[in-house]
């Protein structure tokens, strides 16, 4: 048994041997627990995360996407990332073991993300819909591609919203020459005028 009393201070300590990726075998300990309940709970999610146990908990699982996946990306890349994960899909698949999330549970949660209004009553954007999608396919990806996780509910049940494409604007050739007429005078805008793209016609 690695769950034990402290006497002095009356919290629970837990010391656990695991080996890590590198297979060297490693000891951790944590001390802090006020009831023994809560450091058997921490000792059996540790195991499975440590051994990739696809029954953990798809919070604990996000836990090991982060550190997989931080250092590969630029800062405000991550930052973005953890944003929505944080507040918009830990707090609704966080406390259900990653191998037990059904493509009902997904179409739940779309559900629940597009009936979203906020205090003006805007819901989100279709763009917003499909990023927030995306990450939650891209932590089920991760699950399956390196974790042995059977498959991707969220790929089965498809996206949510799509890109909005904003349209492109160009001049006609005779706009564009008005504009140039004016502008030609005004050296420093020479150069931006070149370089403005039109349709011919």
């Amino acid at each position: 048994m690695s769950i034990y009393k402290e006497e002095k201070s009356g919290t629970w300590y837990v010391m656990v041997r695991y080996d890590n990726w590198k297979g060297e075998r490693k000891q951790k300990c944590k001390r802090g627990f006020v009831t023994k309940k809560e450091a058997q709970d921490w000792e059996r999610r540790f195991v499975m995360q440590s051994s990739s146990d696809m029954n953990m908990l798809f919070g604990d699982f996000v836990k090991l996407y982060a550190e997989d996946m931080k250092s590969r990306l630029k800062e405000n890349t991550w930052l973005t990332k953890e944003a929505i994960i944080d507040k918009k899909i830990l707090p609704y698949f966080g406390d259900q073991p990653i191998n037990q999330i059904q493509t009902r549970d997904v179409m739940a949660w779309q559900n629940e993300m597009m009936r979203f209004r906020d205090s003006k009553g805007k819901p989100y954007s279709a763009t917003y819909l499909k990023t927030i999608h995306n990450q939650l396919s891209a932590i089920f990806n991760h699950a399956v591609k390196f974790y042995a996780l059977q498959n991707n509910p969220a790929a089965k049940v498809g996206n949510m919203g799509t890109e909005q494409r904003k349209e492109m604007l160009f001049w006609t050739k005779n706009e564009y020459l008005k504009f140039a007429d004016v502008m030609m005078d005004k050296r420093e805008y020479i150069n931006v005028c070149m370089s403005i793209k039109f349709k011919s016609g």
